[in-house]
């Protein structure tokens, strides 16, 4: 029955990953199969173990077995991912039912998984049993059935994960190199910009891109800016909740090219900000656009300590 059980849920995992049916069969795959082959395996002899010791037993000895199994694949090219471990699991299993089924075969008295009320009342010893010892044996039952119904609906419900956003630039052919960090005055530069949504709804993200000269004061330790410019190019974006992949490959969500050009050389930092739902509103632009002088400068310091999404780009401009 474990190895139909096994190859069953493998078959649900391809077919309906997402049924009810794997998750219930999943917690016992985890929970209850690999302690119950192990210890049939160990001792097919009835005298051996009575019924509730090879039940609790096969609980604990899974609790020990898979975490040990998962530290093994941690040291495999495969690592602890759906597929290694659900192979790994059922070749545990099938290894083991089949030393139960032969070891069983040539026992004097095999155990036989069936029970009686009868039974576990003898097990229990429950006729010679105090009212005080009766009562705690009912309500430990009780805490077993809570704490394993407990468990299932906690595996069968899990609580959404960590609601974040993936923002990242990459360099023009689209790997985290080649940079456009050394340029002429006027020259352009090319950057992709990218956003990935795993925030759990829907969420309209602004970007914007800012020219900024700036260094650090360590008489009073903090930042000084001394040019910010708006760069062209902001722009806006609605994008859908995308459920975070641990197992397949990572894809791209959103991703643009942004283009850009300084006509001052120096040394600057070009800003790329994130805000969501909503952008902060600017003060009246300067004569000379410069807003190092108004309240848009704590914009960039907020990115600085980290209150704001935000990515960095240092460029030398060359004359």
């Amino acid at each position: 029955m474990i190895i139909g059980l096994s190859v069953v849920l493998d078959l649900l995992i391809w077919l309906y990953p997402e049924s009810i049916l794997r998750k219930a069969l999943g917690l016992a795959f985890v929970l209850f199969f690999p302690g119950y082959v192990f210890i049939t395996a160990l001792f097919p002899e009835r005298k051996e173990l009575d019924n509730l010791e090879r039940l609790a037993l096969s609980f604990g000895l899974s609790i020990a077995i898979v975490p040990l199994i998962g530290l093994a694949l941690n040291y495999t090219p495969w690592g602890i991912r759906l597929i290694p471990i659900l192979v790994s699991l059922t070749v545990f299993n099938l290894i083991f039912a089949v030393v139960a089924i032969y070891r069983r075969e040539n026992a004097i008295e095999p155990w036989i998984p069936w029970t009686t009320v009868e039974k576990i009342k003898e097990e229990l010893e429950w006729e010679e049993s105090s009212k005080l010892d009766k009562a705690l044996t009912v309500i430990l039952i009780i805490a077993i059935i809570t704490s394993i119904g407990t468990l299932a609906y906690v595996i069968t419900h899990p609580k959404p994960g960590e609601a974040f956003t993936e923002f990242y630039i990459l360099g023009p052919e689209g790997k985290a190199a080649d940079y456009p960090t050394d340029l002429f005055a006027g020259e352009n530069g090319t950057v992709i910009i990218g956003i990935v949504n795993h925030e759990h709804r829907n969420v309209t993200y602004y970007v914007q891109v800012w020219l900024v000269n700036l260094t650090w004061d360590n008489t009073t330790n903090t930042t000084v800016i001394h040019e910010m410019y708006p760069m062209p190019g902001w722009f806006n974006v609605t994008l859908p909740n995308v459920p975070v992949n641990i197992e397949g490959n990572w894809t791209p969500q959103f991703e643009t090219n942004y283009t850009f050009s300084i006509d001052k050389p120096g040394r600057w930092q070009v800003w790329f900000l994130l805000f969501k739902g909503t952008q902060p509103e600017l003060p009246p632009a300067p004569p000379d656009g410069n807003y190092a002088e108004t309240d848009a400068k704590n914009l960039i310091i907020e990115a600085i300590n980290g209150t704001i999404q935000s990515l960095k780009l240092n460029v030398n401009v060359r004359p």
